[in-house]
């Protein structure tokens, strides 16, 4: 009696044992057939890799053309002039021009003294004249926009400058859409008329006030009315005082002198 009680523990014992080993084998069994069938799916599925070739399609190329004749939404571009600043002259070359694609409203000359109230009062001041915040922390003056080189300039050269930069300025397309752009320039226009203008560009029966008095009437700080001055901080602009003053005079006048070196006299001839 005492063995068979044995045995029959044994049993017991054993069949407790084997659910719990098959159940391993299952699951390691499941483990592997998940892993293999997941590397074979992420791994080599077939699909196109950048800058690589492909044999999904007959030419072998992975990267796609555009399909003919489509345009990107929001890049259809019609009017060229609006988008660039500048027209096909005659001779092949970009030209250009003073004028503006749309018509300027005052809401549009608003828009942009806003805009160039942000992104261009800290290099060329509000007034334009090149003495902003920066020529008082050592940076070189900005351009002046009243001198005679930038007044000359065509409307659309200053969207031109605003897409692509100019010098050490750098381009502003990022910050200002196309339309914005045109708004600045469209401003900076005005702002050069109100830096220059004279009593026969007011209309008739419009008092005319000093700019002094008007300081004066709105209790502004001495010297408001005054021209600006270079502060102790400000770096020469130009290397040579021949060149220009700083945000005196343009380092590049519109009509530079050009000296002709005064070539030698040929030698005698020899007899």
């Amino acid at each position: 009696m005492e063995g068979l009680r044995n045995s029959s523990q044994f049993i017991v014992r054993s069949s407790q044992r084997l659910p719990a080993r098959r159940i391993a084998v299952v699951l390691f069994g499941a483990l592997v057939v998940m892993v293999t069938g997941c590397r074979h799916d992420m791994q080599d599925q077939p699909k196109v890799i950048s800058q690589r070739g492909s044999e999904m399609f007959a030419d072998h190329r992975g990267a796609r053309p555009q399909v003919a004749n489509t345009v990107a939404r929001n890049e259809l571009h019609e009017d060229s002039y609006f988008y660039t600043g500048v027209t096909q002259g005659a001779n092949g070359y970009r030209e250009e021009q003073n004028m503006m694609p749309f018509p300027v409203t005052l809401e549009v000359l608003r828009r942009g003294q806003e805009r160039f109230n942000v992104y261009c009062t800290p290099c060329h001041s509000r007034v334009g004249n090149g003495l902003g915040a920066i020529v008082d922390r050592g940076y070189k003056p900005a351009a002046n926009l009243h001198d005679q080189v930038r007044r000359a300039q065509p409307l659309s050269h200053y969207f031109y400058v605003m897409t692509h930069g100019y010098g050490a300025m750098p381009d502003y397309s990022a910050q200002l859409e196309p339309a914005d752009r045109w708004a600045v320039a469209a401003y900076i226009r005005a702002l050069q008329l109100s830096q220059s203008a004279t009593a026969q560009n007011v209309p008739s029966g419009t008092q005319i006030k000093d700019l002094k008095a008007i300081a004066e009437e709105k209790h502004l700080p001495e010297g408001f009315a005054e021209p600006w001055t270079l502060p102790a901080t400000a770096v020469q602009a130009y290397p040579h005082t021949n060149e220009g003053t700083p945000a005196m005079a343009p380092g590049n006048p519109a009509d530079p002198t050009i000296l002709i070196p005064v070539t030698k006299p040929a030698p005698a001839a020899a007899h």
